[in-house]
């Protein structure tokens, strides 16, 4: 179906093309390149960072990540069961093992109340620990980052924070992808910012971005004849693409701001709909809304497949929440801890159109057919 209004659509203009003419014009096309530089320094300012790696996406950032931290083979990391199948895919890559927490109901977050008494569980147990955790800071809104990276800490183990969805949100005053040994952000075509296809990998320690950006270049030793010591991977991005995301970033407080206002305006017309309910408020930072999120509870509206239905009639690209990964084919029989809040979120749940290019005009079309939809 082609819809007229997308989910979360590229939002580009003129800033952008001239910015890609004047790196083609350069004769920078190959990978290295001065705006490949530039953009790794004017992101790592952006998300309070001393050193980033742009890479060909953000599932290589999270590889890259985990395999620089150490896990390996036979290792267990714990990741959320209510986000996309690149987090735990990443960790497979590395022949380690996910386990899947459920989310919290308050927060739609990793239930840092389950991680506790999991790590606590093994402690006590003689059990192996988790080697490491990777929170996603899920549609745009942080992990409470000020309770578990104290947590971790003291029971050994690592965190890397998946901010791919949450480029310009913030908690406690520290900005996304500032917590953690390290973070991974995703530029995919419906993300905040854009680079066609892109991530980044960011990190105060040198020597981890040195290992990343090493790796990232098929592991090539610096002499004249091509040596590697090391299996690598084709995972940098493009000077010609960090241009793009040179002009994206620029222009990311108006992109946010345009979000939040979606979000807000949604809520204002929306909330007060029999068995509709957002996505809980943040009392401790303040999210992107890369996506608008609410649940429809079927004893009190339409059942969520038919809400999206009847939008995409309409014209309007609408999706469920993320399907809980335990619920996956790929990871059937993984290890699992909970799983009913992220069950019922799956089941009622659904992603509005939330793209910072959307026009009022637009805006008002989906709010009147989901007030239609639902009845």
């Amino acid at each position: 179906m082609t819809f007229r209004t997308y989910l979360s659509p590229p939002d580009v203009g003129d800033a952008e093309r001239e910015r890609l003419l004047a790196a083609f014009d350069s004769g920078w096309i190959a990978p290295v390149g001065p705006d490949l530089d530039a953009f790794e320094a004017e992101f790592a300012a952006c998300v309070d960072r001393r050193h980033a790696v742009a890479l060909s996406s953000g599932t290589a950032a999270l590889h890259l990540g985990l395999l620089t931290l150490g896990v390996g083979p036979g290792d267990e990391v714990m990741v959320p069961t209510l986000t996309f199948a690149a987090t735990a895919n990443a960790v497979a890559y590395t022949g380690a093992i996910p386990v899947f927490v459920d989310a919290d109901p308050d927060s739609w977050n990793l239930d840092l109340d389950l991680v506790e008494a999991e790590l606590s569980r093994r402690r006590s147990d003689g059990e192996p620990q988790v080697k490491a955790i990777v929170p996603v800071d899920l549609y745009g809104r942080c992990v409470d980052y000020s309770r578990l990276e104290p947590l971790a800490a003291a029971y050994g183990v690592v965190v890397l924070a998946d901010a791919a969805e949450a480029l310009g949100a913030g908690h406690a005053g520290r900005p996304a992808g500032s917590f953690g040994r390290a973070a991974a952000f995703s530029f995919n075509g419906n993300k905040i910012i854009t680079t066609s296809g892109g991530g980044m990998f960011v990190t105060d320690d040198e020597g981890l971005a040195r290992r990343v950006r090493h790796l990232a270049t098929q592991a090539r030793e610096p002499v004249l004849h091509y040596e590697h010591n090391d299996v690598g991977y084709n995972y940098r991005l493009s000077n010609l693409l960090a241009a793009l995301g040179r002009a994206q970033l620029a222009g990311l407080d108006e992109k946010l701001a345009r979000r939040r206002e979606i979000n807000a305006t949604y809520r204002r017309y929306l909330e007060p709909l029999a068995g509709v309910a957002f996505a809980p408020h943040d009392p401790d930072g303040e999210p992107s809304y890369w996506l608008s999120c609410l649940t429809v509870d079927p004893r009190g509206a339409r059942h969520r497949d038919a809400v999206i239905e009847a939008l995409a009639v309409s014209g309007i690209e609408c999706r469920p929440l993320w399907k809980p990964l335990h619920l996956q084919p790929a990871f059937k029989g993984t290890l699992t801890i909970g799983g009913d809040v992220a069950e019922g979120l799956f089941r009622t749940g659904l992603c509005l159109p939330s793209g910072s290019s959307m026009t009022d005009v637009q805006l008002a079309e989906v709010i009147e057919a989901v007030r239609w939809a639902i009845g």
